[in-house]
């Protein structure tokens, strides 16, 4: 599968397993990656809503929504913003799937995937699908200095793959 050489020390890698998390989504419904075993999950680390670079970036993926569900996959955004924002900021761009709120403590599930970018506050733009063992089959983390995004297609071929071989 696909990995990046400007990966930050100590990302995901392909092969892994993928740390568990349990974030929330709303005031009263917290997730788990655990609740997700025997499913794809994309996760979708990003720097925060609104954010220009992100909202194209996620409103790309969001295009593409009902291709993921089609596959079995969910997609989901992970950003140090609270719930509300992520409500503000999907109700704005009409995007439908689910967004976590890496709030408090913050940046936590992003440092245990190795995602956050220290000194600055946020995660760096990464996708990280796994699969329904709870398994790293394919990653991607964007080089800070451009705006390159593998695209929909690029992720949709790596949950293709991962959904023809679940094994």
């Amino acid at each position: 599968m696909f990995s990046t050489t400007i990966a930050p020390a100590g990302l995901v890698r392909v092969g892994d397993p993928a740390p568990d998390l349990t974030m929330p989504i709303r005031l009263d419904r917290w997730v788990s990656l655990a609740d997700s075993r025997d499913s794809i999950v994309v996760l979708a680390f990003y720097p925060g809503d609104f954010s220009p670079v992100c909202t194209d970036h996620l409103s790309t993926q969001a295009s593409r929504h009902g291709d993921f569900e089609a596959l079995g996959a969910t997609l989901v955004g992970i950003s140090v913003d609270g719930i509300f924002s992520h409500r503000a900021f999907a109700v704005a761009r009409g995007i439908g799937f689910d967004f976590l709120a890496d709030f408090e403590p913050k940046g936590a599930v992003a440092r245990r995937h190795g995602a956050y970018r220290e000194g600055l506050g946020f995660a760096h733009r990464a996708l990280v699908v796994v699969d329904g063992v709870g398994i790293v089959p394919w990653v991607w983390v964007a080089d800070p200095d451009d705006n390159h995004d593998p695209g929909a297609d690029a992720v949709l071929a790596a949950v293709r793959e991962v959904a023809a071989d679940p094994a």
